[in-house]
């Protein structure tokens, strides 16, 4: 009996219809089109304007597309990993509300916190699970509604940010599909530069906090740059090594959608084909957890069975990570 890898074998995704254009933008805080997309490459990013609709509203919007695309009843997923910055209210699970509300009956469901790598995180967890034959279908999605988390008024953040939602199903692969390696790091003295100030035990909610703005994101974007761009390509360029993986032998690269400089120096430092970088950072910008399964959806039809794919994030706290997966299907 060949090893069990734990292969991606659907893909879903979601992002509401309310589009916010830099034009836009540019009505709200002192910018600019042009200044927007030469420092970022984003045209534009959708919100979700609903204040009755959370994060959960996306995530089970994702799955419910991945499921009815390839016919999946729902009591068939044993678990469900929902990586958030955002989930719908504190403490109560915000997974195992989606899972209730898929009519996922027969799955487990819990939260992962890693921000922009809280996705790839997630993919290395559900990984585990399919290897050691536990379970067979693991559903992890990424979401976040980063409006509800975002100062309009500051134009450092504002426009970097939109909301969306993605999902991925893990299943067992004994042809030796799927994820492969993985290199993941933190350091956590890093979480001064991106952060929100209050809401948590170190400082929780009050009228002052809120009268201070100190429930907003802020960051340190130069320091964020310069680290991005550094450990995303430094641990991608690690894990080519230790897999024996040449720049020509990669089919494709699916990095975090933070920034399209990042992206760019990322895959300069690696010696990538322009080709092989998948971006669509333009339509929807940094949707922390969500970008890296909304690349999978938007792309899904370019993937060939065997494509040697690798992911690559970078986030609050700091976190960072880089995975190498063969796909496992043609779509």
């Amino acid at each position: 009996m060949n090893k069990i890898k734990a292969a991606i074998t659907a893909v879903g995704s979601y992002v509401p219809e309310d589009v916010l254009t830099n034009k836009m933008l540019e009505q709200m805080v002192d910018t600019n089109d042009e200044w927007i997309t030469s420092r970022t490459g984003i045209k534009q990013r959708h919100i979700l304007k609903d204040p009755n609709k959370g994060t959960s509203y996306m995530g089970i919007k994702a799955a419910e597309e991945l499921l009815q695309k390839k016919n999946i009843d729902p009591k068939t997923i044993d678990l469900i990993i929902f990586a958030t910055a955002t989930p719908d209210m504190p403490v109560a699970s915000t997974g195992a509300y989606v899972a209730t509300q898929l009519g996922a009956t027969n799955a487990f469901a819990y939260d992962i916190q890693s921000a922009c790598s809280g996705f790839l995180y997630a993919m290395s967890t559900a990984s585990v699970y399919i290897e050691s034959n536990r379970y067979k279908k693991i559903l992890v999605i990424g979401a976040d509604k980063m409006s509800s988390i975002i100062n309009y008024k500051d134009r450092a953040t504002c426009i970097i940010f939109g909301d969306g939602a993605g999902a991925v199903l893990f299943e067992p692969n004994e042809e030796g599909f799927g994820v492969q390696d993985e290199i993941m790091r933190v350091d956590g003295s890093g979480r001064e530069y991106l952060k929100i100030k209050a809401g948590g035990s170190m400082l929780p909610a009050s009228a002052e906090t809120v009268n201070n703005n100190f429930h907003y994101v802020e960051q340190d974007g130069r320091t964020v740059f310069k680290k991005a761009v550094s450990n995303m390509s430094a641990i991608s360029q690690q894990l080519l090594d230790k897999n024996q993986l040449s720049a020509d032998q990669v089919d494709w690269l699916i990095p975090h959608q933070a920034n399209k400089r990042i992206i760019n120096a990322t895959a300069k430092q690696l010696g990538l084909a322009e080709e092989k970088v998948l971006i669509n950072i333009e339509k929807y910008g940094n949707t922390t957890s969500a970008t890296l399964p909304l690349v999978l959806a938007d792309f899904e039809q370019k993937f060939k069975k065997g494509d040697k794919i690798i992911f690559t994030s970078f986030g609050a706290g700091f976190t960072w990570g880089a995975s190498y997966l063969t796909w496992g299907y043609n779509a």
